[in-house]
């Protein structure tokens, strides 16, 4: 992608390429019920960062490669995250009624098919996943190995993980390392994937992937303590969901537990750590990873 693009401008040139892949991801001639493409589509494209497939792009330019070589890899983790917040919105979980600015898909939808409609994004995104061994040819081997991470760092091992351990530790929780367990886990696995699985669409090495890895939880972790900071300073037009959430459900967060300005101090904190991680790694351009890092610790939806 072109280099002269600052940080917003690739972003969101970035999302736009994964917006118009996703919009065909499903096969419009596929006998599917009606309703159920619908409510699929209507969550898949409802905007969001598109953080998760930018951040894989980003790795795969990282080490010289063509971004959209991750095209069919970038998806499938975005209908993974996708169908992890149409569950969470649920009534049984987080029971929240606005998503991305929209109504979440239970309220439009009805819960029996918001559920639905999360399965099927979770079954496609390996499906999708799969297709870049055939359309951007890369070796089977390599397409196999991103296929399992994603079965590891998704299930209940990573992000299912997380969520279960974020549902049973609420108002139990004391201690900061409990709370970064859960982030690990529900937030930071994904960000590992999507910049590992660009490591190995780039022809990474080992160290290479290692360097990866630790900047995805560094920054996955920061990330996380920003939207909890946001969910208490934010605007809700712009995060485009309700704001004191955390606190109308109880939720320990870093700022419940450290306070606000120690909060930003450790988002800061853990940027930086991120960015050393990837600067002696010989990657050939890391500079749209270090400016990610930067932009995400900055925004403020």
């Amino acid at each position: 992608m072109n280099r002269t693009l600052n940080i917003q401008q690739y972003i969101k040139a970035s999302a736009a390429s994964v917006e118009q892949e996703l919009k065909r991801s499903i096969p419009e001639e596929w006998e599917i019920p009606d309703t159920l493409r619908e409510a699929v589509m209507y969550s898949l494209l409802a905007g969001g960062k598109r953080l998760r497939p930018v951040l894989m792009m980003a790795a795969v330019e990282a080490l010289g490669g063509e971004a959209e070589t991750a095209l069919p890899v970038a998806c499938a983790v975005e209908m993974i995250h996708t169908y992890s917040l149409i569950h969470d919105d649920l009534p049984a979980m987080d029971n929240d009624d606005y998503r991305r600015g929209k109504l979440t898909n239970h309220k439009v939808y009805g819960e029996a098919m918001a559920i639905l409609a999360g399965d099927a994004l979770l079954t496609h995104a390996f499906y999708t996943a799969a297709q870049v061994s055939r359309r951007a040819e890369v070796p089977a081997e390599r397409a196999l190995a991103i296929i399992e991470m994603l079965s590891e760092l998704a299930g209940p091992k990573g992000m299912v993980g997380g969520q279960v351990a974020d549902m049973l530790g609420e108002q139990g929780l004391t201690k900061q390392e409990e709370l970064d367990g859960i982030h690990r886990h529900k937030t930071g696995d994904l960000i590992v994937f999507s910049l590992k699985a660009g490591g190995i669409l780039g022809g990474a090495n080992a160290e290479q992937l290692t360097a990866l890895e630790r900047f995805g939880y560094k920054i996955g972790l920061a990330f996380q303590i920003q939207d909890d900071i946001l969910d208490i300073t934010g605007d809700e037009k712009k995060l485009g969901k309700s704001v004191n959430s955390d606190e109308k459900q109880q939720k320990v967060t870093y700022p419940y537990l450290i306070g606000l300005e120690a909060s930003r101090r450790r988002v800061e904190k853990l940027t930086e750590e991120g960015k050393q991680a990837i600067a002696s790694a010989g990657f050939v351009h890391p500079e749209r990873l270090n400016d990610l890092a930067d932009y995400l610790m900055q925004r403020d939806y």
